[in-house]
């Protein structure tokens, strides 16, 4: 090696090839630029198809305009405890679920959400405690 350092790092806004290939000009890039050209008329002929019966060109339009439908569940209304602790805010969670007002993998989600909440409450709870025995230590 000669007397250069090269860390192996370019600097921010450096290209490490400045002469490099243009965005674009890959095999990719022409490939999808020739296609493109004959989309309009690729387009117009499934549809002409699928309007004539052809069922795999009837899937193929529809996969790529419409979404697939997701199946979603309904919200519901628990009620929790305002003032309980985190453990019967838990069994309320519970016997709803049990009692078929709630979905499970809502109950299990809202579980979830205590225990989160739980931690963090815990969290709270320890930075308070040490903050008043750093209090008593200061002279």
């Amino acid at each position: 090696m000669t007397d250069l350092k090269r860390t192996g790092r370019w600097k921010p806004g450096e290209s490490g090839n400045p002469t490099g290939r243009k965005p674009g000009a890959g095999q990719v890039a022409k490939l999808r630029a020739d296609i493109a050209k004959h989309v309009p008329e690729i387009v117009e002929k499934l549809t002409t198809a699928a309007k004539a019966g052809d069922v795999s060109a009837a899937r193929l339009l529809l996969e790529r305009v419409l979404p697939p439908v997701k199946a979603i569940e309904q919200a519901a209304l628990v009620p929790l405890p305002a003032e309980g602790t985190l453990t019967e805010q838990g069994r309320a969670v519970l016997q709803a679920v049990a009692g078929g007002e709630l979905a499970p993998t809502q109950g299990a989600a809202l579980l979830g959400a205590l225990g989160t909440l739980a931690k963090l409450a815990e969290t709270d709870e320890l930075a308070r405690r040490i903050e008043a025995l750093e209090g008593r230590s200061k002279p």
